[in-house]
């Protein structure tokens, strides 16, 4: 053979192996959802609530009894997950209110998401569901590494489109907090779903539609693909259909009923998903995580309603430093690459979803940098060390904080809205998982050994740059009256004209 012919032949079999390796890349999906309580699912051990898609995926998968978010609610902790850095690193330690004309309130530019880094590395990325990552333009998913976006920027959403609408006061008309800020409608939570950079259909209950669409993406891809499926379930309004409600009878209060019938419908929708990678043969090499947020809601002062989560075993919940507030349902599953069974009791954090995407997808590892671990090496036992020496959490430059470490964990929690400093608590958390007996005036060596790689981990941190979504929404509307007191004054001065 010419040479010619040989190099030919040898240059088509190297393309056609690097193409037989890209492809072989895993596919990607992570599932959250919003205020799931750590024992409202039935791998966690619930007998009320009916999730047998999620246990299905977490028996053939792996089950983190120590899953940690990056912070204790909603929109913070969804920038950790996305960048895969801590959000302190960059300032975000409050929820981002939808402000569609407010080029600064959103994720900070600098920035990258596992979207950015998959798409690089020529995957198909999608992010279906609840954004709460900033509404304007610059900040909107196709300028933030996705391809492709159905769902809503705000925080929240109603569940049934019949309350879809771009008008509704701003202001409180009636009951105890008339002439208040009506936080929902500031917060664009009736407005339309979006589909890319328009207007979408949203014609049934809204935890269906997100997870008829995530099918449809799933079945559509015809290359390697990233799904981010934010699901807003079972965040309130506490809102499900009629049928999914009465099946939940057996469970004495209203507001806990509704709730189980939000997350059944949560895990009936992921198992579309599920169905549509086995139709589309794309089911044995993908990787999917589940997690929650945040820890369930917990009753608290203004909010005393909020009492139909279940966060146990664990003390505390959504907002908390104690495990209830942090340490959330957290599975894997991948039948090609993750052992069937496993359960992973090293603490991991939601950090390490973009560094295990990142590194099994040949991402773009550029910018800032990632702060999460490639898991999978820990999971098969490849690697036998923690992945991490401690994980942190700050709240707003550090009102509430926490470090754990595989052994221990150190936390200062104030009540909330408390004034007072509040007085930190030590636990072994090998001994006491639970958090019942506070050991910090018997261990100060180890109190000082914790409270050292805090310090270290903090002095790399910047102060939180953004105003809560509320005093945000107060701030926004004060402005717009201050704006037109302003032109009043102006137009009080006026003087007519006098034409001769």
């Amino acid at each position: 053979m010419p040479i010619r012919s040989r190099l030919l032949a040898c240059l088509c079999v190297l393309l056609f192996s690097l193409s037989a390796v890209a492809e072989d890349r895993p596919n990607f999906i992570v599932i959250m959802a919003d205020d799931l309580g750590y024992n409202d699912v039935g791998f966690n051990g619930s007998e009320e609530i009916f999730t047998p898609r999620l246990d299905e995926l977490a028996a053939n998968g792996v089950i983190f009894n120590n899953g940690y978010v990056t912070h204790a609610y909603c929109g913070p902790s969804r920038a950790g997950l996305i960048t895969g850095r801590y959000q302190a690193r960059f300032g975000v330690e409050v929820n981002f209110t939808s402000s569609p004309f407010d080029i600064h309130q959103g994720l900070p530019l600098e920035q990258k998401t596992f979207g950015n880094r998959m798409q690089a590395a020529g995957y198909r990325t999608g992010i279906i569901g609840k954004w709460h990552l900033g509404a304007s333009y610059p900040f909107h998913p196709n300028n933030r590494g996705f391809d492709y976006f159905y769902g809503f920027l705000s925080g929240g959403h109603d569940y049934f489109p019949d309350t879809v609408t771009y008008i509704h006061p701003l202001i409180q008309e009636s009951g105890k907090n008339a002439g208040k800020p009506h936080y929902s409608a500031n917060e664009t939570t009736y407005w339309p779903l979006m589909r890319n950079e328009n207007a979408a259909e949203f014609d049934e209950y809204l935890t269906t539609a997100l997870s008829r669409d995530a099918a449809k993406f799933v079945k559509e891809s015809d290359k390697p693909f990233c799904l981010y499926l934010a699901y807003n379930a079972p965040h309130g309004p506490l809102q499900a259909p009629k049928e999914l409600i009465e099946k939940y009878n057996h469970i004495e209060g209203k507001k806990r009923r509704v709730y189980a019938a939000m997350i059944d419908s949560m895990d009936s929708g992921i198992g579309m998903v599920v169905d549509a990678l086995k139709e589309s043969g794309k089911y044995e090499n993908t990787l999917i995580f589940f997690l929650s947020d945040n820890g369930g809601v917990q009753p608290k002062p203004g909010y005393e309603g909020e009492d139909y989560a279940d966060n146990s075993p664990y003390r505390g919940g959504k907002g908390s430093m104690v495990e209830g507030g942090t340490n959330v349902p957290f599975i894997a599953h991948w039948p090609k690459g993750i052992p069937a069974g496993t359960v992973y009791d090293y603490p991991v954090s939601a950090l390490d979803i973009t560094g295990t995407f990142v590194a099994l997808g040949d991402g773009d590892t550029s910018g800032p940098p990632i702060e999460g671990k490639n898991l999978i090496p820990y999971i098969t036992g490849e690697n036998t060390e923690p992945p991490h020496e401690a994980i942190f959490l700050r709240m707003v430059d550090g009102v509430n904080w926490m470090i754990r470490t595989p052994e221990a964990k150190l936390l200062l929690e104030r009540p909330f809205q408390a004034k007072d400093e509040g007085k930190p608590e030590l636990y072994d958390m090998v001994n006491d998982p639970y958090e019942t007996n506070n050991i910090i005036d018997e261990q100060p060596e180890l109190r000082a050994e914790l409270a050292k790689l805090w310090n270290d981990w903090n002095k790399d941190n910047v102060g939180n740059r953004f105003l809560q979504a509320g005093n945000y929404q107060k701030t926004r509307l004060k402005f717009y009256e201050d704006l037109q007191k302003e032109q009043d004054a102006k137009a009080a001065k006026y003087k007519p004209i006098v034409v001769e």
